[in-house]
Parts: structure tokens; C-alpha cells; sequence
């Protein structure tokens, strides 16, 4: 039942909208997004049960520890808090959660992902960021590289990437780069939001 108790109470819920709006606006059927609702439902009350999905419900939802701290789970949780808050809201659960789904464009998961790698938000991706992310993803991933490996792997992809050799990737560049490697974007669809 989660820490809502009525119908009624979830229409006033934070962030509440529509179910026929968000489906005209996202990938989803209304049906979806009253599913995606309960699921919003037990996350926002994980820790704070204010109806909203605060930083630490998110880290716990992703690594059932709400104290572990992953640069990959934070960009997530950053770019799914559209009004930049603190807290996702259903609205913005619910939009975000649209880019991963399989029918959502390609251009809109190119975007995110450039989002993502752009940790310092301003406008493009410059080595550090890169390499953060690499560390990032090999930690998640409980893979260990060295230091050389890593290094190796920034620089080619960076170069690769960088076409106009500027020591930065904007998102002409990114969109190019991602299309010659759309391995890129395996973890940008989730296909159980069919």
C-alpha cells in the first residue's frame, strides 16, 4: 500500500499529475504510468514518507544501501531532478523514466547520455569528466583495470570523440560519436517499460 491510504490522498500527492497528461506528454499508456505510480509509491517512502524520492531512497532503491555513494547513481538522480529540488517528483519520475524506454528516439537518449558525461554542466565534455565516468561504470561494474588500461581507454575514446580537436566534446561531436558506437546507449533502454 506504500504510505499513501486513498485514492484521494494520492491526487493531492506532491508532484501528482495526471495520468492521462504524462501519457500524452512521454513513451507510456496511462496504464503504465499507474503502475509506474505504486512503484513511485514504495520508493517515496523508503526513508522520508513525504511522497517525494529523496537522494538517499534513490541511492537505496539502486544498491539497497542508502549510504553507498556512486558519481553514476548521483548524475541519474541530478538529471531526474528536473526542478533541481533535491527530490524527484512523480511528474519528473515519470518523464525521465521515458528516455529509457524502448520507443523513446534515439535523439533523446543521445541527449541524456551527453548530460550525463557532462559532469561540470557546462555545455560539453572534457577529459576529466570522461575519465570519471570510466572509473564511475568499472566501479559499478565491480571491474578493476589499471591505471594505464584506464588511461589508455579515456584517451582513445576521447580522441575518437573529439573530431574537431579542441580537447572537448559538445554534443555534434557526442551525437557522431555515439552513432559509430551505439553500444553507448545499451543501458539507455530498459526493455521491461514495455
Amino acid at each position: 500500500m506504500g504510505c499513501f491510504s486513498s485514492k484521494l490522498t494520492d491526487r493531492h500527492a506532491v508532484g501528482y499529475e495526471d495520468p492521462v497528461v504524462l501519457a500524452s506528454q512521454t513513451n507510456f499508456t496511462v496504464n503504465d504510468i499507474e503502475a509506474l505510480y505504486e512503484l513511485f509509491k514504495k520508493l517515496s517512502c523508503l526513508i522520508i514518507p513525504d511522497g517525494l524520492i529523496h537522494r538517499e531512497e534513490f541511492q537505496l532503491a539502486l544498491f539497497r544501501n542508502s549510504n553507498r555513494r556512486n558519481l553514476l547513481a548521483d548524475r541519474v538522480f541530478d538529471l531526474f531532478d528536473i526542478k533541481r529540488n533535491g527530490a524527484i517528483e512523480f511528474g519528473e519520475f515519470v518523464r525521465s523514466l521515458s528516455i529509457f524506454h524502448p520507443s523513446a528516439p534515439q535523439s533523446e537518449k543521445i541527449e541524456f547520455a551527453f548530460k550525463l558525461y557532462d559532469l561540470r554542466q557546462n555545455g560539453f565534455i572534457e577529459p576529466e569528466e570522461l575519465k570519471e565516468m570510466v572509473l564511475a561504470i568499472l566501479s559499478e561494474s565491480e571491474l578493476s583495470l589499471s591505471d594505464e588500461l584506464v588511461e589508455e581507454i579515456v584517451y582513445r575514446s576521447f580522441n575518437q570523440a573529439d573530431a574537431r580537436g579542441d580537447g572537448k566534446i559538445d554534443p555534434d561531436e557526442w551525437k557522431d560519436f555515439v552513432k559509430r558506437n551505439p553500444s553507448l546507449l545499451r543501458n539507455m533502454t530498459l526493455p521491461y517499460l514495455l
